[in-house]
């Protein structure tokens, strides 16, 4: 952890890490894993997938590929895309209360700015989501990352061509958040983060803790253990006054205003769309969407 963020700037993929992707595909293809492109149909599996897989385990191909083959039998194990296919579409809506939201803004490298604020999960909804079967709330985590790999990030690479957008900014709020509260939400919140780590590798990049209470070295000791090293070296503690750094990052206008932006958004608020994410897609979509070649798929929701 620190408390500076860092300045990521994207970069080309360099020749030796595209032979690492050429020689991952390889390895999946005769694993049965990937089915690369042909005249009339498209990869099983794009560039930017990939090189999650290979990022996270540092270009290593075949701890990659294990990884990889561990997800791709989750993913058949929970029958993730036909979950996301028809998962329905207010209880998709209802859902995104209890977990990070959309700003509907993007940092200055085009990355999407999620909030979570803790203590917007009040001992009301915290009864509401333990009333959900575990199975059930486990499914709508699922749901809800698909939606951002399969929706956000490829709305918001489609805007910042042609460098691709793998993961989002995550601002973490945790002003007025009891030791309580959080015991009552470690569960909940191990599912969601050891879920994230294993099947949707690289998804984060920035994450900012704002707010962060005098007992914040407990909560870090009992969730720690939650993240690979990697993701841990992304979290980074700003304290009370958390507007400097983060306009170092993400532009004043969209920061939301609690954190020292110029955003009139609330966690509890849909996404407040910037006006080139609205020339693309209108309004944001309810329930479960695509994003493919510059357009928006509506799936049966």
């Amino acid at each position: 952890m620190s408390d500076t963020l860092p300045h990521t700037i994207s970069t080309p993929v360099s020749d030796d890490r595209v032979q690492s992707l050429e020689t991952f595909k390889a390895k999946l293809r005769n694993a049965g894993l990937y089915r690369p492109a042909s005249n009339d149909t498209a990869a099983s599996h794009d560039d930017v997938t990939l090189l999650r897989f290979l990022r996270a385990r540092q270009y290593d191909v075949d701890k990659a590929q294990k990884q990889f083959s561990d997800t791709e039998a989750w993913r058949k194990q929970h029958n993730v895309d036909e979950l996301f296919r028809t998962f329905e579409a207010n209880e998709m809506e209802s859902a995104r209360r209890f977990y990070p939201r959309w700003t509907g803004r993007r940092d200055k490298t085009g990355l999407p700015v999620y909030v979570y604020r803790l203590a917007s999960l009040d001992a009301p909804l915290r009864k509401e989501l333990e009333s959900v079967p575990s199975e059930r709330r486990y499914q709508r985590i699922v749901a809800l990352y698909e939606a951002m790999t399969r929706f956000v990030l490829p709305l918001c690479s489609h805007l910042a061509a042609p460098t691709p957008v793998s993961s989002v900014t995550t601002i973490i709020d945790l002003e007025q958040v009891s030791i309580s509260a959080m015991w009552s939400l470690r569960s909940h919140l191990q599912v969601a983060s050891t879920m994230a780590t294993a099947n949707y590798p690289e998804t984060l990049s920035t994450i900012a803790i704002v707010n962060s209470p005098s007992f914040f070295p407990t909560i870090w000791n009992w969730i720690k253990t939650w993240f690979d090293e990697g993701t841990r070296n992304k979290i980074h503690i700003l304290g009370k006054d958390p507007g400097p750094t983060l306009r170092s990052l993400i532009d004043e206008k969209d920061i939301p205003q609690s954190y020292g932006g110029r955003l009139p958004w609330k966690f509890e608020d849909d996404p407040d769309l910037d006006d080139t994410i609205k020339k693309v897609i209108g309004e944001m979509p309810k329930g479960p969407v695509l994003f493919v070649d510059g357009s928006t798929v509506k799936l049966l929701g």
